[in-house]
């Protein structure tokens, strides 16, 4: 089961301002908690438990109706993502050629685990299932460029990259 991990929340004005435009146009429809949740996290960039309470409040829906929903669905996180968010394939085909190994050395060096952002918000990670490119495997994705068939002496390269 997923937790919600506390971290300082720093929202702007600005950004309430678009959380309660999204909300005022999704209000009184069916279905309005995920559309909402979708574009607060577009907003933010993840779903600190002081939006879920806002969007709670708004729409009506209980805090334990908006957990379920956020930790449900992969495409919702309760941690922010970094500038550049890598996500390791841990598919059977990626799994079985390594992409264990490419984690372990990711982690190792960016020196935070799945899931985490570091500190400087710079680098997130994630495991992924099947990213549907079982032949390059093992598969990361760096945002949305792919690389494949890599190996742990890859890493250093790649992050290189994104510097």
């Amino acid at each position: 089961m997923s937790e919600i991990t506390t971290v300082a929340f720093s929202g702007t004005k600005e950004q309430e301002e678009q959380l309660m435009k999204a909300i005022a146009e999704h209000k009184g429809q069916d279905g309005a908690l995920i559309p909402v949740l979708h574009e607060a996290q577009n907003i933010y960039g993840y779903l600190p438990i002081e939006v879920q309470k806002i969007i709670s409040d708004e729409l009506g829906v209980s805090m334990a109706e908006i957990y379920g929903v956020v930790t449900f669905y992969t495409q919702f996180t309760t941690n922010p993502k970094g500038k550049y968010n890598i996500a390791v394939c841990l598919g059977t085909a990626c799994y079985v050629k390594g992409s264990g190994t490419l984690l372990d050395k990711i982690k190792e060096k960016l020196g935070i685990d799945v899931g985490e952002c570091t500190p400087d918000g710079k680098y997130s990670v994630e495991a992924t299932r099947c990213i549907g490119a079982c032949g390059l495997a093992p598969v990361l994705t760096v945002n949305e460029d792919v690389y494949g068939r890599l190996t742990p002496d890859d890493i250093d390269g790649i992050l290189a990259k994104y510097n």
